[in-house]
C-alpha cells in the first residue's frame, strides 16, 4: 500500500511540474473547487486577469495551501493589485514543493475596463522549475490574458488563457509548459448564495469540471464547497471578514491521497467616498 500511495505522490508532482499553467491561490477559491475565475479578488491575478480591472481598493493577500499534508507539497503564494486613474496593475507569484523538487513563478500585469460590462486583463511571468544540484533548473517567461464580463448584476462570466506561447521548459522532446484555459460563470441567486460552475482544458490533461457554492448565514461569515473532476476531488471552507481583513480557511480531499488544507488573508482597503 505505501508503495501505491509513493507512486501515485510522485504521479501527482511530474503532472504538476509539466502543467505549471494555474496554480490554485486563495482560500474562497480553493474551497469552492477552484471555479473562481469570475471571483473580482485579488486572486484574481493566478484565476483571471481580467477579473482584476474590476477591483476599486488597494488589496493585497497571502496564500497557503499543504497538499496532502506533505511538507515536500506545500505552496505559498501572494497577490498585490493596485488600482489607477485608468486600469488596475498587479504584481503575484508562488512557490510549490521543496529543495529538492522546486516549482515557482512571478510576474506583472495590468486590467482594464473596456466598457461598463467588459473587462480584460494581460499578464507577463518569470517561470522556472529546479531539480536537486545534480539537474539544474529551467526558466522562461510566460504569457497570461483574461476576459471578465457582467452580463447582469448577478450574472458573470470569465474566460483567462495561461502561458498562451507555450513557454519552453527544455530542448528534450520539445518539452513545455502546458497551456490551460479556462471558462467560467457564476450567478448569485440572492446576496447570501452564490454558485459558480467552470471547466478547465489543460492541453495536455483530461477536461475538468468544477464547481462551488457560497453561503453567508450571518453577516461577514461564509460557507463555501466545491467538487472538481479528473481527478475527483471534494472542498470545503469558511470564511470571515473583518473590517478590512478578510480571512480564509478550508481543505479539498482526494479519495486516495487525502486532505489538502489551505489558508489565506487578504487585506483591502476602504472605498473611498
Amino acid at each position: 500500500m505505501k508503495q501505491i500511495l509513493l507512486f501515485l505522490i510522485v504521479f501527482y508532482a511530474i503532472g504538476l511540474s509539466n502543467a505549471q499553467g494555474i496554480v490554485p491561490a486563495g482560500a474562497r477559491s480553493m474551497s469552492m473547487g477552484n471555479a473562481s475565475a469570475t471571483f473580482e479578488e485579488v486572486w484574481a491575478f493566478q484565476n483571471n486577469p481580467g477579473a482584476l480591472a474590476a477591483i476599486s481598493t488597494f488589496s493585497a493577500g497571502l496564500s497557503y495551501e499543504n497538499r496532502f499534508l506533505l511538507k515536500e507539497f506545500q505552496t505559498q503564494g501572494f497577490a498585490v493589485a493596485i488600482p489607477l486613474k485608468v486600469g488596475v496593475i498587479s504584481i503575484g507569484g508562488d512557490m510549490f514543493g521543496y529543495r529538492n523538487f522546486r516549482s515557482y513563478q512571478a510576474g506583472v500585469g495590468y486590467s482594464m475596463k473596456l466598457s461598463e460590462k467588459f473587462f480584460a486583463g494581460v499578464q507577463l511571468n518569470y517561470k522556472g522549475l529546479s531539480l536537486s544540484s545534480n539537474y539544474g533548473a529551467k526558466h522562461s517567461i510566460s504569457a497570461a490574458a483574461g476576459i471578465y464580463a457582467k452580463v447582469t448584476e448577478n450574472w458573470k462570466i470569465g474566460v483567462s488563457a495561461y502561458n498562451v506561447g507555450r513557454a519552453k521548459l527544455s530542448d528534450f522532446e520539445d518539452d513545455r509548459f502546458t497551456t490551460v484555459f479556462r471558462l467560467g460563470t457564476s450567478y448569485l441567486f440572492s446576496k447570501k448564495f452564490l454558485i459558480a460552475v467552470e471547466g478547465e482544458k489543460d492541453i495536455d490533461n483530461p477536461f475538468r469540471f468544477k464547481t462551488g457554492l457560497e453561503y453567508e448565514p450571518l453577516k461577514n461569515f461564509f460557507i463555501r464547497g466545491g467538487v472538481q473532476t479528473a481527478p475527483i476531488e471534494f472542498s470545503f471552507g469558511f470564511g470571515y471578514h473583518f473590517n478590512q481583513i478578510h480571512l480564509g480557511v478550508g481543505s479539498s480531499y482526494h479519495q486516495i491521497l487525502g486532505w489538502s488544507p489551505n489558508f489565506s488573508i487578504v487585506f483591502q482597503a476602504k472605498t473611498k467616498e
